[in-house]
């Protein structure tokens, strides 16, 4: 019994590992397709080869394993997704701390200038000011009240995607005029 099994999970080894080989290419260029970079592609691929071996035993009774294994794939693509779509909801931005000392530094700002950091408030106020007022209540509350879209959503009785929508255009509005004082 302990020879068969043996056996079969050898076999069933030797097909998982024919399947990576012949399709790990075309799970790259899926996954790719789907927008994601060449680090995460390879990071889903692994993880769902590994969660894969970590099941070999189910291997055998598998038919179309690269078929199995595709369904896998499209749920690691459904999950990232997910998880993504309530990230930007809760009002999670990408641009770290870093990236913006970067620009800034980019720009040839000191931020640590007292002049130039008077004028940026300055200019990022007169901004806020310059926004509809539903945008300024939304960027006002997040920024200078720590709310999330759902908390802010709950206190004022308007959908998540309105108030992001409010954000995004505020965002554009704000960035546009920066430009603008960075060019004079």
């Amino acid at each position: 019994m302990n020879e068969d099994r043996s056996r079969k999970n050898g076999d069933s080894l030797e097909r998982l590992e024919k399947a990576y080989r012949s399709e790990k290419p075309r799970f790259l260029s899926r996954l790719r397709a789907a927008g994601r970079t060449l680090e995460e592609a390879e990071d889903i691929v692994h993880d769902v080869y590994a969660e894969t071996l970590e099941r070999l035993h189910l291997v055998a009774d598998i038919v179309n394993l690269p078929a199995w294994i595709n369904v896998l794939f499209s749920r690691r693509l459904i999950d990232a997704w997910r998880h993504e779509k309530v990230r930007v909801a809760s009002g999670e931005t990408d641009v770290a701390e870093e990236t913006l000392r970067e620009i800034i530094s980019g720009v040839g700002l000191d931020p640590l200038d007292a002049f130039v950091r008077d004028s940026l408030t300055e200019a990022l106020n007169d901004a806020l000011r310059a926004l509809p007022a539903a945008q300024r209540r939304v960027v006002e509350a997040q920024v200078f009240g720590g709310m999330t879209f759902r908390e802010l959503a709950a206190a004022t009785g308007e959908s998540i995607d309105t108030l992001t929508a409010r954000k995004r255009y505020a965002v554009r509005s704000l960035s546009r005029a920066l430009r603008h004082w960075i060019e004079e």
